[in-house]
This record gives structure tokens, sequence and C-alpha cells, in this order.
């Protein structure tokens, strides 16, 4: 039988009080004072890893787990603390530089609808109300876009933190209900366009006007005009309140719609205001 030894590392674990544990080696990044308070606010202990330490002439060198050291320490109150170390006796200086630089080079990360499957599994409530939320429009959650498939997981997430259900819900509807689940209709792009739309205009938007007006336009074309606008949401919000306001008497205002901690004057958004305010219809292929 092969030796499998070669294909175990030769480490042993133990706990070691984080004071006797030095992490300011040349090659490893800052600190970020933002991450540690990040995670001491939402400390769990599960999801501790063992520390990683390189043994040299008797210090114990860590080349994984700084910020893991500095956030049980900030918890505990205490540099006494103990934490689990995976120790390695064999390394020198330049095998720890190497082995820290080249760690994250063949681990696949979890993508964002993996997360949530976990996060449904786990009975966590945000997650569990998105997905009933989503299934309510007669669409699913998945890893790739599709017809009636949501793969842009992370932004339903940030619309529902940043702006809450209702919001989340209306974005739904406008795009569920304008067309009818066309894969394009449910990019992050688009869903974050119609977002901005419905925080910039709040029940000024109506969304019967939405459906009949901006969904003469297929997504794809909706995207297309966005593209030749600028980059990002706000091309794709642009995009449609564009078809919304044509041949409208009441339009929606655009100075509504950017921010305007952008340094912008009243009198500069009443000029951009009358620069859309003519009768010509939106591009239609």
């Amino acid at each position: 039988m092969d030796d499998l030894s070669k294909y175990v590392p030769d480490v042993r674990f133990e706990k070691i009080p984080i004071k006797n544990l030095l992490s300011n080696q040349d090659y490893q990044r800052n600190l970020s004072v933002k991450h540690i308070q990040r995670t001491v606010e939402n400390f769990d202990i599960h999801q501790i890893n063992p520390v990683k330490v390189s043994r040299r002439d008797g210090i114990n060198y860590v080349f994984n787990g700084q910020h893991t050291i500095e956030i049980i320490a900030a918890v505990s109150g205490s540099r006494e603390t103990p934490v689990w170390c995976m120790v390695f006796e064999d390394m020198d200086y330049q095998v720890e530089a190497d082995t820290f630089a080249n760690q994250q080079k063949n681990v696949k990360p979890l993508l964002p609808y993996e997360i949530f499957k976990a996060n449904i599994e786990a009975g966590n409530d945000m997650q569990l109300m998105i997905k009933s939320l989503v299934e309510s429009f007669d669409l699913v959650l998945g890893p790739t876009k599709g017809s009636r498939t949501i793969c842009a997981i992370s932004t339903l997430e940030e619309i529902y933190l940043k702006h809450g259900f209702d919001v989340l819900s209306r974005t739904l509807r406008l795009c569920a209900g304008t067309w009818e689940g066309e894969a394009n209709s449910l990019s992050s792009n688009m869903l974050r366009g119609v977002c901005r739309l419905i925080i910039a205009f709040e029940d000024e938007m109506r969304d019967d006007q939405f459906k009949e007006k901006v969904g003469r336009f297929s997504a794809k074309e909706i995207a297309r005009q966005a593209k030749d606008r600028r980059a990002g949401s706000l091309g794709y919000a642009e995009a449609m309140l564009l078809a919304y306001n044509w041949k409208m008497k009441n339009r929606l205002r655009w100075g509504k719609l950017f921010n305007k901690k952008g340094g912008k004057t009243a009198d500069e958004y009443e000029m951009m205001d009358a620069e859309y305010d003519g009768d010509d219809e939106p591009e239609d292929d």
C-alpha cells in the first residue's frame, strides 16, 4: 500500500494564549479595524477557525488568522484567552510568506445562491421571507439566469436590508407584472433600476402606468437603451423613466431620480427636466 503520510501535513493542534502569538510579519495585510468591530458585534463561536502558526526558534508566528485572534481578544477582553492553533514546525520565513500568498489560490468561493440555500436550511428569517416573497410572484430563485428565475440573490438581500419589505415587494411586482418573467427582466441592474424609481417617486409613479408604458419595450430593449445612456442601474432607471414619461401630461420630474448630493443646483435640475420633456418616443426595435 502506498505511503499516504505525504498527503497529510505534519502538524499538531494546540491551545495557545493569544499573548504568545506573534502576527506582525511583513508579508501580512494590515489589520482591518472595521472588520474586527463588525465581527465582534456578530460574534459566533461556531465560525471560529483554527489559527495557522509557524513555530520558528520557539516563537509562534501567525501566518493565517491574525484577524481571528484579535476578534477573540476583543470579545473575551483578554489576551490570556487561548485559541486552537494548527502548528507547523518545519517552515522558514519564505515558506510562510509563500503559503500566505497562495492560501486562497485553489479555494472555490461560495456563490451567493449557495450561501442563500444554506441560510434557508438554517431557517434564517430574512432568506425565508425573501424566498416566500419571490415565489408569491410565481418566480423562483436559481444559480443561473432563466425564465422566471432570479439569480441576483445579493441584490434582493441588499434591497430588503436597505429599503425594507414593501420596496422589495413592489420591485418584484413591477418586474414580474411588466415582463412576465422574461429572463432579462430579473437581472441585478433591472431590479436595482426599478428600485431606484420606486425610491425616487414613491406613489407618484403609478404601477398600472409603469406596466403599460414601460412594458411596451422588452427587457432586452430596456437593457440596450440603458447601455447607451450610462453604466449600471441608473442607466436602466433612465431608460425606464423615458419610456414611462412618453406622451404623459404629468411627467415624473427627472431631477428626483438623481442624488442631489452630486452638487447640481435647482436650476440645473430644471434644465434637465426640460431636456427630457420632449415628445420623442423612446427607441424601439
